[in-house]
């Protein structure tokens, strides 16, 4: 018999969440590990909240699995998330809302999500997640490789300007908001020149013949047994920020008897940065760079069956950069300012390590 397609609302609704998130759902494993990590953090929620006064805002737990959702489904903003907390059943499972519970305002969501920048919530985040038995049992603490990736600022070229202002031109024929800008043959440099939109921005080109973008470089830090991120900063745009950063977050995890060992690509074999790491009793597993030049290494380390296993692991990091930057979101970031933006990333990369763990926690079932 033909189903009738005439439907009318019901008084009562009598859906329980819980039972219809099927049992095996990915989601159920990440948000068994997001509630650890965040009743971990609860102390430093309260620091972050006043104690009594004013209204109560979006709980911080619920406003963090929120963000986790934009990450793993790929939501462009803020309003999109909200819009999608009122229908979703699976979203409101996973940030804890009644299915009669209001979705929050957009610029609510926003404002209440600002405060966490001053906790350092994400790097916090991300180190509680992998501190849990369960993850730990996974993680090396003897082999890493380094990596950055670039962050495209939210900003345009238009923006650039002359920081002292003295070279200002006459100002262009109405066009709009948006009008056209004729900047063809101008010299601009990072010395001379700055974002109006984003100061912190910085002209960067990846190679020779490339265009100069404004940008950001995102760091990470992976283990070499499940290929996870445990650590991530960024910096500005600067040839020499990839290996700064890199000994920034090797050290803490060198200061041990036993020697570790470190991979990466080209860009760190630098003799500053090996002589660096080996004063601090950490192999430097860096790919050769012989173009017209000598490389800092030599057969006493290439020799080794160690090195080459750390050249074919290393490479496993841009697996977490290409997740981090088109699923996540982080190509073009949406935010301005480095602390915001560095934020999201570590923010992001927490997220890729638990989109990872389900399939990671079968392979040893």
């Amino acid at each position: 018999m033909r189903g009738s397609d005439q439907r009318s609302g019901t008084l009562f609704s009598y859906v329980d969440l819980e039972a219809r998130v099927r049992p095996d759902h990915p989601l159920r494993t990440i948000r068994q590990l997001t509630d650890v990590a965040l009743a971990a953090l609860s102390g430093d929620f309260s620091v972050l909240y006043a104690a009594r006064m004013g209204r109560p805002s979006i709980p911080p737990e619920m406003l963090l699995r929120a963000m986790l959702l934009q990450a793993f489904y790929s939501i462009r903003s803020e309003r999109q998330l909200m819009e999608r907390l009122e229908f979703d059943l699976l979203f409101r499972w996973f940030v804890g809302l009644g299915v009669d519970d209001p979705a929050w305002d957009h610029s609510s969501f926003s404002k209440n999500r600002d405060r966490l920048l001053a906790g350092e919530i994400a790097a916090k985040f991300l180190a509680a997640v992998l501190a849990q038995p369960r993850v730990k049992r996974l993680l090396s603490s003897d082999h890493f490789s380094v990596d950055g990736t670039l962050i495209e600022a939210w900003t345009s070229m238009k923006s650039v300007k002359p920081k002292d202002q003295s070279g200002d031109q006459a100002p262009p024929p109405a066009g709009g908001r948006n009008a056209e800008v004729d900047f063809k043959g101008q010299k601009r440099s990072n010395e001379t020149h700055a974002s109006t939109t984003d100061p912190e921005a910085r002209l960067y080109r990846k190679g020779p013949g490339m265009e100069a973008k404004l940008c950001f470089i995102g760091h990470a830090l992976m283990e070499s047994r499940s290929a996870l991120i445990v650590d991530t900063c960024l910096t500005s745009a600067d040839g020499h920020a990839e290996r700064s950063a890199a000994l920034a977050m090797i050290e803490p995890r060198a200061d041990r008897p036993k020697a570790i060992s470190v991979g990466a690509d080209k860009a760190y074999d630098a003799e500053d940065f090996v002589n660096r790491l080996r004063s601090r009793n950490v192999r430097a597993h860096v790919a050769q760079n012989t173009s017209g030049r000598r490389s800092s290494i030599d057969r006493r380390t290439t020799r080794h069956a160690g090195y080459g296993m750390s050249q074919k692991i290393r490479k496993r990091i841009e697996e977490g950069f290409g997740w981090i930057k088109t699923v996540g979101g982080q190509r073009k970031t949406r935010f301005r300012g480095r602390d915001r933006i560095g934020w999201a990333f570590a923010f992001t990369a927490a997220a890729y390590n638990l989109v990872r763990l389900p399939k990671l926690f079968g392979t040893l079932a």
